[in-house]
Formats: C-alpha cells, sequence, structure tokens
C-alpha cells in the first residue's frame, strides 16, 4: 500500500491549496467534504454553510463520529494500492482512529495550521462558499464541539504553517511532497 497524506486543519486553513500541489504531482484525491455535497445534490438542498452543517452532523448521527472515515474507507484503499492519496479535510478524532486502524504506517497526518483571523480574513474573500467572519467562527465552534475536529489536529505528524504569502505556501507543500515521495515523512 501507498503512503496516504492525511490533511488536517480548521476551515480555510489551505487544505485545498495544499491538495492542489498533491494533484499536481499525481497524487489521488479522496476530499471527505464530497460525502456531504453528494448527500445535499441527493436531497436537492443549496450549498450553504447551514445545509451542510446539517448533512455533516445528520451523517455522523446516523454512522457515528467516524461516519466519514467509515464511508470513505474502501476508496482510500482502493486508490493506496494505485498511488499515494491526499485526503482533504479528515474531521474528526474517530475519523482519525478508524483510518489509523485501517492504514497504519502508511498514513501520516499533517496539520495545516492558519492563524485564525487570517482564516477568517481568506474565507469571507473565497469565491466558492465565502463565510462572513460570524459564520467561520460559528463553523469553527461546531466543528470543534461537535465534530471532534481537535484531536486529529493535536496528533498530526507534521505541522505546516500557512502564515504568509500562497507561494510560500505551496513551496512548503512541495517540500512536504518531496519527503513523501523519498520515503522520509514516516
Amino acid at each position: 500500500m501507498n503512503q496516504v497524506i492525511a490533511l488536517v486543519g480548521m476551515c480555510g486553513s489551505g487544505k485545498s491549496v495544499c491538495c492542489e500541489e498533491f494533484k499536481a504531482r499525481g497524487w489521488e484525491y479522496v476530499y471527505f467534504g464530497g460525502v456531504t455535497m453528494k448527500e445535499l445534490e441527493k436531497r436537492g438542498l443549496e450549498r450553504n454553510e447551514a445545509n451542510e452543517r446539517t448533512v455533516r452532523e445528520e451523517l455522523r448521527r446516523l454512522y457515528g463520529p467516524a461516519a466519514f472515515a467509515i464511508l470513505l474507507q474502501d476508496e482510500i484503499r482502493e486508490k493506496a494500492e494505485k498511488s499515494p492519496v491526499c485526503l482533504d479535510g479528515l474531521y474528526s478524532w474517530s475519523e482519525w482512529k478508524v483510518l489509523r486502524e485501517a492504514l497504519g504506517d502508511n498514513l501520516t497526518v499533517v496539520a495545516i495550521i492558519t492563524p485564525r483571523k487570517l482564516r477568517y480574513e481568506r474565507i469571507s474573500k473565497r469565491d466558492i462558499r465565502p463565510l462572513t467572519p460570524a459564520q467561520a467562527e460559528s463553523r469553527d465552534v461546531a466543528e470543534i464541539e461537535n465534530m471532534e475536529k481537535g484531536g486529529p489536529i493535536a496528533m498530526a505528524d507534521l505541522f505546516l504553517f500557512n502564515d504568509g504569502n500562497i507561494d510560500q505556501f505551496r513551496n512548503d507543500t512541495r517540500r512536504i511532497i518531496d519527503l513523501a515521495e523519498a520515503g522520509k515523512l514516516s
């Protein structure tokens, strides 16, 4: 099985930008939020923060706190048999435990750390699903309190700081990819 890098971080930390670099290097990609988006589409609901939160929390009530890892586990394993994989958006402590059990030493967790005010500023300006600072803070609180998001960040194997410009962040991400491809992350 190939290397699996799970990116964790609060909303607006830079997970999507980081994933772009992994995909550009030919890594397979699994977007945890895609489960929510598919469910919104299935239900005919508009993509917005309130509907996304409702669906995320309903899925966790239905499948437990490890819902997204459980629902994506087969896809992750399949892709990891063929290629290294980047996971975008590992959320909960329970998901971390499921993936650690399933993938063992093939899993490396990278936490992207960005100051809260900077994240909120960036989120308010993004083209897709922009949030006001109040909405972003509400989402942070809900993810920490309702979705166990702090655990995977605390237990990360590496920390990638995103508090400068995008070029520096992309370069830092590429260095992590270089280390992973050289087998020097584990």
